[in-house]
């Protein structure tokens, strides 16, 4: 993986990685940050007001923060038996490169559910 600022990794605000994306990756969709047509993404908004590029620069716990943890992301772990929750504590300890390099490495777009 290239040298990039945290700003410009393909990380989603919620701690997806678009970089496993097939439609990221064929260049039909810009990404979380990118991606005007995003903007129902209460987790995406709220970083934006913030100032954040994720919700692992929040000082909240993200397991009990409502806005990460709203129905959409229940829907979409119950699916994918995704754990944004696990993204967001990795990028907190490792930061937001070491995680990129992880998920790209396993070629997934967020850490699964034990």
């Amino acid at each position: 993986m290239d040298k990039r600022t945290a700003n410009n990794l393909p990380i989603g605000a919620c701690g997806l990685y678009c970089g496993a994306c097939r439609k990221y990756r064929d260049g039909k969709c810009p990404g979380c940050h990118e991606n005007v047509k995003a903007s129902w993404c209460k987790i995406r908004k709220c970083c934006q007001e913030k100032g954040f590029h994720t919700c692992a620069e929040c000082d909240r716990d993200v397991k009990a923060c409502k806005t990460h943890n709203n129905m959409i992301g229940k829907v979409f772990a119950l699916i994918f038996r995704s754990d944004r929750a696990a993204c967001i504590r990795y990028i907190r300890e490792n930061g937001e490169q070491a995680y990129a390099e992880e998920m790209a490495r396993r070629g997934q777009q967020t850490m699964k559910r034990k």
